[in-house]
């Protein structure tokens, strides 16, 4: 059964109509007729049983026959990523993140980032439809671009993290997560973190950390880090 998602459904939604894009979708697309049942999120815990009564290609409608309230898990992971030069890679990694699950994204310009604006509604769009495809009930909050300087003053608890390329001393990540525990980690540009952001950073309590012996890319070394917490969060 598919995943639709409309952010403005609640507990009291009994009937509703899909826009013309995704109405266009159902019904060209996937088939869609009248009586299928199919599954909506509102991307905030809710996940709604419909059944279509309209197969209008435009304005498709359905009645709502049940709701369940997902329950969130204990952890919030918000990954601080530095947006890589090739597009594509950063989309994969929304992608993918959403898929193994994260819960707050925000895309980093650092000293040395190459990528100095990003498109937000299109990443918008790619997790949308990463939280649909994998079957979620929460769409992860996803950041505009936020200066090193200004995403670091920001006070934060749980445990704070940054992945860098630096020589000295470092802590394998895997062994520093605490299940059920809010987590930020921060991954820099291809050209990695400045000697005095890393500094600025353990300053205000991050600690430093490694992904394994290999050098990883920016998009590659950010699906480690959500999967090492995806895994000691549902061990």
């Amino acid at each position: 059964m598919q995943l639709f998602y409309n952010p403005h459904l609640d507990e009291t939604s009994s009937q509703f109509s899909f826009d013309t894009e995704e109405s266009k979708h159902m019904v060209r697309v996937l088939r869609k007729k009248v009586n299928d049942e199919v599954l909506i999120t509102n991307g905030r815990g809710l996940m709604l049983s419909a059944k279509i009564t309209d197969s209008n290609p435009k304005k498709c409608a359905v009645e709502i026959t049940g709701v369940k309230k997902v329950h969130r898990k204990n952890h919030w992971l918000h990954m601080i990523v530095a947006p890589t030069k090739m597009n594509d890679r950063f989309e994969w990694f929304l992608e993918k993140a959403t898929e193994i699950g994260v819960n707050e994204i925000t895309p980093v310009l650092c000293e040395h980032s190459e990528r100095k604006t990003i498109k937000l509604d299109r990443y918008t769009k790619v997790i949308q439809s990463a939280m649909k495809q994998s079957m979620q009930a929460y769409l992860p909050k996803l950041n505009d671009l936020t200066n090193f300087n200004e995403i670091i003053d920001i006070p934060r608890e749980g445990g704070l993290f940054i992945a860098h390329c630096d020589d000295s001393e470092k802590y394998e990540l895997k062994r520093r997560v605490i299940p059920d525990k809010p987590i930020t980690i921060l991954i820099g540009p291809e050209g990695d973190f400045s000697a005095k952001e890393i500094k600025v950073a353990k300053e205000k309590g991050y600690l430093p950390v490694s992904m394994g012996r290999n050098r990883l890319r920016t998009e590659t070394a950010a699906i480690v880090a959500c999967t090492t917490v995806a895994i000691i969060n549902n061990g």
